[in-house]
């Protein structure tokens, strides 16, 4: 929420503003979920016959209104409608399902296709009311007709009840049985087909809350084995779980903390170490973290540092006093794997994302706006010049917009085909065949 000194364009309503994108396993379907409780499907178009090598363009599929704000009557607090995570479940028949959550509740929602109607009742008339009796003289079989194509979207269970507090994430496992959902002091576990009650696996509420000294802030199954999980933390430490070792995980496996650099420690050190998003690779070797400064890659069996740290925007290091007193420096920015994890992504201000390449070690910093993105246009490369000589093109680091920020991000699980989502605007980009982002 923009503090003092930062705010959003005043034509802009605030639920329009997007909080969460997510591809489906297959990259087919997009989801976006909105601060209105509404989420919109996006849907891949097929290739043309005209144009057999152009890929196909994302229009809307469907739009149903996920979450409606609420009031806790019991705690005087207003539950917002903002949803918070969207996850697809894997696809197992023709209807397609995803969870969506806001602070409280999550929703599993079936998303299905209608082509066909029924016509020619024996009981019933074209508009359905029930016939007279005694003008049916006849049997007749009913038939199948087509129709124009209808997307059903029908709420199948509520998982309510769960969380005192504001739920930050949620997992499905590759069991495709079980997911979790992580609030600031809680993991739980819960069975797809039972919303009456949930597991709790992680705890970390002390019993006296002046003791609290971190929360949690993202956590995620292991793509392949089901009974691992990691959950962050707002010191900047991951905790790797296993649920063969005990039911309630306060113990874990694992953990990853790097250690911190005294020559640059300050006021700000904890707050920009706190850990915003992590991410399991495809592999499910690494994962991947995004502090306020830098994303991580870590090893699985190397706890004690990353073995990678891309610097996002290391010329705000000497304006956090200013983005403390705006409130930008709590912004929480997401990280994305690519499908072959050799490159990740993350949002930065001015609408700027970033991506570093893992094997050259090159970087890009691209932009997503009306101007640079029209259909077709070729993304040019961005640079912030912090100080001394400056090429035309590059921006300084005072004129940088720190309300158009870039926190949510997706990368389609097989191609080169990100969304980004940049206040009330997604922007999808592809590679062309020279690699350049279009």
């Amino acid at each position: 929420c923009p503090g003092a000194g930062v705010r959003p364009p005043a034509s802009l309503p605030p639920a329009d503003i997007i909080s969460t994108v997510e591809f489906n396993h297959t990259g087919e379907l997009l989801a976006t979920g909105d601060k209105g409780g509404r989420v919109v499907i996006f849907q891949r178009e097929p290739e043309s016959k005209n144009a057999p090598h152009s890929q196909g363009e994302y229009d809307v599929y469907s739009t149903f209104q996920s979450h409606e704000p609420e009031f806790d009557y019991l705690k005087s607090l207003e539950i917002e409608e903002k949803i918070n995570k969207i996850k697809w479940l894997p696809q197992q028949n023709a209807a397609h399902s995803l969870l969506s959550t806001n602070d409280k509740t999550i929703k599993l929602w079936k998303i299905t296709e209608r082509d066909k109607r029924p016509e020619g009742y024996n009981l019933k008339d074209e508009e359905g009311k029930l016939k007279d009796l005694s003008t049916v003289t006849s049997l007749q079989v009913p038939v199948l007709k087509p129709m124009d194509l209808m997307v059903e979207v029908s709420p199948r269970r509520i998982f309510a009840n769960g969380h005192t507090y504001h739920i930050n994430s949620i997992s499905v496992n590759s069991d495709c049985e079980t997911y979790m959902s992580a609030d600031d002091l809680r993991i739980n576990l819960w069975h797809l087909a039972i919303t009456d009650r949930s597991f709790n696996i992680v705890d970390i509420k002390p019993a006296n809350m002046e003791d609290l000294t971190e929360v949690i802030t993202a956590s995620e199954f292991h793509p392949h084995h089901c009974n691992l999980f990691v959950y962050s933390s707002s010191k900047g430490s991951l905790r790797l779980c296993d649920m063969r070792a005990a039911a309630l995980c306060d113990k874990h496996s694992k953990l990853f903390e790097e250690p911190e650099d005294p020559s640059n420690r300050s006021f700000f050190s904890e707050i920009i170490s706190s850990v915003s998003d992590v991410k399991f690779s495809h592999s499910g070797r690494y994962m991947l973290t995004r502090d306020y400064l830098t994303v991580k890659v870590w090893d699985l069996n190397m706890e004690a540092r990353p073995i990678e740290t891309y610097q996002v925007h290391d010329y705000l290091r000497s304006k956090l006093c200013s983005l403390y007193e705006n409130d930008c420096i709590f912004d929480k920015f997401e990280c994305a794997w690519n499908g072959s994890d050799s490159v990740i992504m993350t949002g930065a201000y001015n609408n700027f994302f970033r991506m570093f390449d893992r094997n050259t070690k090159r970087d890009v910093t691209l932009e997503a706006s009306r101007e640079s993105s029209k259909p077709r246009a070729v993304l040019k490369p961005r640079r912030v010049c912090v100080g001394g000589k400056r090429r035309r093109d590059d921006i300084s680091v005072d004129s940088l917009d720190f309300t158009k920020k870039i926190l949510h991000t997706a990368w389609h699980p097989a191609e080169n085909i990100i969304a980004i989502a940049a206040t009330n605007n997604l922007y999808i980009f592809q590679d062309k065949v020279n690699s350049d982002m279009h």
